[in-house]
């Protein structure tokens, strides 16, 4: 099975890109959205971030995502914390799923941390995607509501992609990097993720 991974920061376009490939037909593992199932009341990793973060985090049947990136984005120790408890939980999630994708068919895991992560050692190839600035600003704006020094706060508490890639080719050298730049139409968008896409499957 072909696994590719997409990366890059918060509003690149990496949700988009992906649903553009599902309609492609692949498998796509999308690692926020099973953040989302484990941040679930009862799971273990509610309750430790729960206890980490205290009750200001903890809603009545998840945890409470915007109260918590108020403390994570603010101060980076808080944000080495979460991903200790994070970030493992999401990569045997992302394991399990790629387990029940069918053999023959390409997978694409879409993550923000992903090369961070040990999910890296699963894909075949590596897509970041990477927005003007001022168009991260924007899309958190219209998306989430957030002003321009709270985006501007995530943005920064980010890891730049040249540096994704240096890391990347540091844990997997030789394996290929593609930029997809999302700054224009969704139908440019469209066209270069297609042609982006067949190169990946190759002949």
């Amino acid at each position: 099975m072909q696994v590719l991974g997409i990366t890059g920061n918060i509003a690149a376009g990496k949700t988009l890109i992906a649903t553009m490939l599902a309609e492609h037909g692949a498998h796509v593992v999308d690692a926020d959205a099973l953040v989302h199932e484990l941040y679930l009341r009862g799971t273990p990793v509610f309750q430790a971030v729960a206890k980490r973060f205290g009750d200001a985090v903890a809603g009545p049947d998840a945890i409470d995502r915007a109260a918590l990136a108020t403390i994570v984005f603010a101060n980076r120790a808080a944000m080495l914390d979460l991903e200790r408890i994070v970030h493992p939980a999401v990569g045997d999630a992302i394991r399990r799923r790629l387990d029940e994708c069918s053999p023959g068919s390409p997978a694409v895991i879409e993550a923000i941390r992903l090369v961070e992560r040990a999910s890296a050692e699963l894909i075949d190839a590596l897509w970041i995607v990477t927005a003007p600035r001022d168009e991260h600003i924007a899309r958190l704006g219209a998306k989430r509501g957030l002003g321009r020094a709270d985006a501007e706060q995530r943005l920064d508490a980010q890891t730049p992609p040249e540096e994704k890639e240096r890391t990347f080719n540091a844990r997997r050298p030789g394996v290929p990097v593609s930029y997809i730049e999302n700054a224009g139409s969704v139908d440019e968008l469209r066209a270069a993720v297609e042609v982006a896409w067949k190169a990946f499957l190759g002949p």
